[in-house]
């Protein structure tokens, strides 16, 4: 969490330059974007696995910050709110480009793909246990989408299932099954990716 009491670069504090940029102060708006540019635009990239797509959407996100400022009553960090409307701009783009999202009912009749592959001996390569964070970093870029959303949301961004479920707009069990689906599908990757490097050696 942020502490809104800490100073910005030019010496105003967060809640100094949140109330100086209610009022259309164009430098205390320009401290917060300075201040808050670079974790947004992680977040962006961690739910797209795309560059260009984050760097614009987090443009958006301070377009959006910009005109929505004035709604923010405080009651959360400024970062905790920030982030929450960064989210959401990802998520609207992403259903903009009608990305499928993987529904509870779809079964597990996909189990070449949904179920981690045995074909590499018996070493259990689970996700435990140090892995380059590069090639899992990778790994979760190639995810499909709806299993990256809430893959990002849950275990790096730490959202519970109640609250996702909120966000994305789809049930607490289907935010479980994805995350299920997704880590599982991480393994498979992170287990073929360590296939081929021993198969290299």
């Amino acid at each position: 969490m942020t502490d809104r009491r800490q100073q910005t670069d030019d010496g105003l504090s967060e809640a100094e330059a949140i109330e100086r940029a209610k009022q259309g102060d164009a430098e205390a708006f320009q401290a917060l974007y300075d201040r808050h540019k670079r974790r947004v635009y992680s977040l962006c990239l961690r739910m797209t696995a795309n560059t260009a797509e984050a760097e614009d959407l987090a443009q958006e996100a301070f377009l959006q910050l910009f005109r929505k400022i004035g709604t923010f009553r405080g009651e959360s960090a400024f970062s905790t709110w920030l982030h929450r409307l960064s989210v959401n701009v990802v998520l609207m783009h992403l259903r903009k480009k009608s990305l499928p999202v993987v529904s509870l009912e779809e079964t597990t009749q996909n189990t070449e793909e949904d179920s981690p592959k045995r074909d590499f001996g018996a070493e259990d390569l689970s996700l435990a246990g140090s892995i380059d964070r590069l090639q899992l970093q990778k790994a979760v870029e190639s995810l499909p989408p709806g299993y990256r959303t809430i893959f990002v949301l849950h275990d790096v961004e730490g959202y519970e299932h109640n609250e996702i479920a909120g966000i994305v707009g789809c049930s607490i069990g289907n935010s479980k099954s994805q995350l299920h689906k997704a880590r599982m599908k991480l393994r498979d990757i992170l287990r073929i990716k360590r296939a081929e490097k021993a198969g290299k050696a």
